[in-house]
């Protein structure tokens, strides 16, 4: 594979198990990312989607699954929701450049019997604790954790085998059902790389990720731009690069579309800035020499050139 493509791939991967196994990847080996489809499509998701696409461009095939058995399961919709949404999120990625991906729905092949054997037969290489930990990051209401939200991560790892994968990719609320796959995967498929990359946090700030089902906290892909705009100012920005879902945008979303950030500012505060690189950009905001209402107020512009078309693209 490009070794240049991987480098940049890699930028935006804060994990890879194992690293070795990944660089002896071939060229054309298949990486797989799920989604549950439960609401609207928000830039925290769109993040993962921009690197399926530098998957994409580095020599990989991608498959998308659109996981619409895995969202009934965990209890968020019905099978008429449940069906809208699907069609709507295959508009989504394909509007962000995926229309070479291999869409894939769970109900397409999770009723099959060879599938239905495979999720038995990891159901007798865990335990129900070890199921319902894996979960932590992923279910709806697991204090009150149903059955079929225990059969959730044994399906997700069924799914690597039957979508002949040799990546799974996901952010890193899939790390602990992404451990258990790596243990017990190689019991009915074989083993292959897991990558993770970082979520977005919430635009009020740590302690939780942007969440389709609380728009306050995230943005939406074709959401107005007056709304973007009243959104990320009052965003939590703090000087700091922990935590920070503006900094996030600018760093996960914004460069990876382009490579100049513009600040326009009155010549009394110093006039327009441009940079470069996303470095530069976080070195001068940390620096103080970047007031938190200016990045906002750029971050904002930026995200709304890049989301219009697709806004628009989704409507047709």
């Amino acid at each position: 594979m490009d070794a240049k493509k991987l480098k940049n791939l890699k930028e935006n991967l804060t994990e890879i198990i194992t690293e070795e196994e990944f660089d002896n990847l071939k060229e054309g080996s298949v990486v797989y990312c799920g989604y549950e489809t439960s609401g609207p499509f928000h830039i925290g998701t769109m993040t993962t989607a921009l690197n399926l696409l530098r998957f994409q461009n580095a020599g990989f095939k991608v498959k998308i699954l659109l996981a619409d058995v895995h969202t009934k399961l965990n209890r968020k919709g019905d099978a008429q929701f449940i069906e809208e949404m699907v069609n709507y999120w295959k508009k989504c990625f394909i509007a962000l450049g995926l229309k070479e991906s291999e869409f894939v729905r769970g109900s397409e092949f999770q009723f099959e019997k060879s599938y239905v054997q495979d999720v038995l037969a990891l159901g007798l290489e865990i335990t129900v604790d070890r199921a319902r930990r894996s979960m932590q990051e992923v279910a709806r209401d697991l204090e009150n954790a149903r059955v079929s939200q225990m059969i959730y991560p044994l399906m997700q790892i069924a799914d690597m085998k039957a979508l002949k994968v040799d990546v799974a990719y996901g952010g890193l609320e899939q790390r602990k059902i992404h451990m258990l796959a790596r243990e017990i995967l190689p019991a009915i498929y074989k083993n292959i790389v897991f990558c993770h990359s970082p979520l977005i946090v919430s635009l009020l700030g740590p302690g939780s990720k942007m969440s389709s089902s609380k728009p306050e906290t995230m943005i939406k892909i074709d959401e107005d731009p007056e709304v973007i705009k009243k959104k990320i100012s009052s965003a939590y920005c703090p000087i700091s690069t922990e935590d920070n879902p503006v900094l996030q945008i600018c760093k996960f979303i914004i460069f990876s579309k382009t490579d100049k950030f513009k600040v326009r500012r009155p010549e009394k505060f110093g006039g327009d800035l441009e940079f470069s690189s996303y470095t530069e950009l976080e070195n001068t905001f940390i620096n103080k020499k970047l007031h938190p209402a200016d990045l906002k107020s750029a971050t904002a512009e930026h995200l709304i050139e890049i989301l219009n078309p697709i806004r628009e693209e989704i409507k047709i």
